[in-house]
């Protein structure tokens, strides 16, 4: 299969790969994203060695893959007693080898790094003592377990202190490269159905891969999340099993989080996990960003407070799955049954917020500030009886700011005089409180435009759906 995007990983292994120096390559990403299908099809015949860990395997399991890996690349020797000798018989294949660049990749490094298995030290020595030293090799270790990867690679303290060449991190598909890996499938949906399977399943090439094109959306739902033995039904407790060794601390946050779609602060997290310390806290916070569940976005009040930023959800099928699926529904239709209903509208309007978020650089395109430097967040009044909040707020360095209500539907959005009453308010409240000297743009961001009516001519400025797609790259 052709590989859809990651234009610019890309673009940057094959500059790294093509170096005259040692390369040392951290590729690390939420799990499902594709990391090993990115090496695997990038350089396809080209590596000198390549062993892959066990998802929960045992430390005796660990060595038995690494060592079968030795002996799938031509070494013939026994079954090593320690990882410094593993990476000794390494060295010694390496040597062996006639190609030109030696190019070694570790995939699901976290998992070789068992209880007291010294792994991380016999990575180390085996870097600083040889490879470090070989102008042709390329070591590309690779992780699901992000948060690992971060702080026992990346920002290591001890023997790998620095010694990453090139950290990658690959992060879900845009809805332009969604559409491209559906066309690629033979799927002909159209784009309101593939922003729809976006708020679904997210931009993550598995859950993508599991579509069939014979089927319809609310059919491939139904089979994937609601049918007896459906495929992704035990899937969300697998992910976060696989990353975090207590991933009950991060479930926890993770469905807090779900119950508040504008998010949490810190402290109201802490309030609600009131047996969790505070490193534990601010540690599983950092580990669930690394692995884009969460993002953490600044709150303004007369200025903006980086220091008391919200948390948010931000992952759409773990979104969707505490939303829907993990309710215990047992009707094997209930996407097709209830696609109509209210409880599925309310879904698509959060899901649609999460998506404009998740798309902010085509957002910025579409209203022709690409170039300027501008920061985003939403807003909640503190003082309005009606809790007035608004969307997305987009400060702009030329000293304009777009408040931005986000709609989500299957025509153009009709303002009515409500929705203008508490647009006005809203702004007014915002300024006030704010107390901002930046000009005002109202903007909508709808699937299908503004209908045309004597509410719409307030609005300076919109952002479609289709505008969501743009390719950047």
């Amino acid at each position: 299969m052709k590989i859809i995007g990651r234009t610019r990983e890309i673009d940057k292994l094959n500059r790294v790969l093509g170096s005259d120096r040692p390369e040392f390559i951290a590729l690390y990403g939420r799990r499902r994203i594709g990391k090993t299908f990115l090496i695997n099809q990038l350089l396809e015949g080209k590596l000198a060695f390549a062993t892959t860990g066990i998802l929960e395997g045992e430390p005796s399991e660990q060595m038995f893959s690494f060592h079968s890996a030795l002996q799938s690349y031509g070494s013939t020797c026994k079954k090593p007693r320690d990882w410094f000798e593993a990476f000794g018989e390494l060295i010694v294949l390496l040597e062996k080898s006639t190609r030109s660049t030696r190019v070694i990749f570790i995939d699901e490094l976290p998992c070789f790094d068992t209880s007291r298995s010294r792994f991380v030290m016999a990575l180390g020595h085996f870097w600083n003592s040889w490879a470090s030293r070989q102008s042709n090799v390329k070591l590309i270790v690779c992780g699901s377990a992000t948060s690992w990867m971060v702080k026992n690679i990346i920002d290591n303290h001890g023997g790998l202190h620095n010694r990453i060449t090139c950290e990658m991190h690959l992060t879900p598909f845009t809805l332009n490269e969604v559409e491209q890996f559906l066309k690629q499938k033979k799927f002909t949906w159209s784009r309101h159905l593939i922003a729809l399977a976006y708020m679904t399943f997210g931009g993550i090439p598995y859950y993508l891969d599991l579509l069939d094109p014979t089927e319809s959306l609310a059919q491939n739902i139904d089979r994937l999340f609601f049918a007896e033995n459906a495929t992704l039904r035990r899937e969300y407790d697998r992910l976060f099993k696989s990353l975090f060794k207590m991933p009950d601390i991060y479930v926890k946050i993770i469905e807090l989080l779900s119950e508040n779609k504008k998010g949490l602060t810190r402290q109201e997290i802490a309030e609600k996990m009131c047996k969790m310390s505070g490193g534990t806290l601010t540690s599983a916070l950092k580990n669930l960003q690394y692995c884009d569940f969460i993002r953490r976005y600044n709150i303004k009040e007369k200025k903006i407070k980086t220091n008391g930023g919200v948390y948010q959800l931000m992952d759409f099928f773990v979104h969707f799955v505490l939303h829907f699926s993990k309710k215990q529904i047992t009707d094997d239709r209930y996407w097709s049954n209830m696609l109509h209903s209210a409880t599925v509208t309310a879904w698509q309007g959060v899901a649609f917020e999460r998506l404009v978020m998740a798309h902010i650089a085509q957002v910025k395109r579409a209203l022709g500030i690409y170039n300027i430097h501008t920061e985003y967040f939403s807003w909640r009044s503190k003082m309005s009886d009606k809790g007035a909040q608004i969307d997305l707020v987009i400060d702009r360095a030329d000293r304009m700011t777009h408040l931005c209500e986000i709609k989500f539907g299957d025509a153009p959005f009709r303002i009515t005089k409500s929705e203008d009453e508490k647009m006005r308010t809203r702004i007014a409240d915002y300024q006030y409180e704010t107390n901002t000297k930046q000009g005002i743009i109202p903007t909508f961001v709808t699937a299908y435009g503004l209908a045309t009516n004597e509410y719409s001519q307030g609005v300076m400025a919109t952002v479609t759906l289709d505008q969501l797609f743009d390719n950047l790259s």
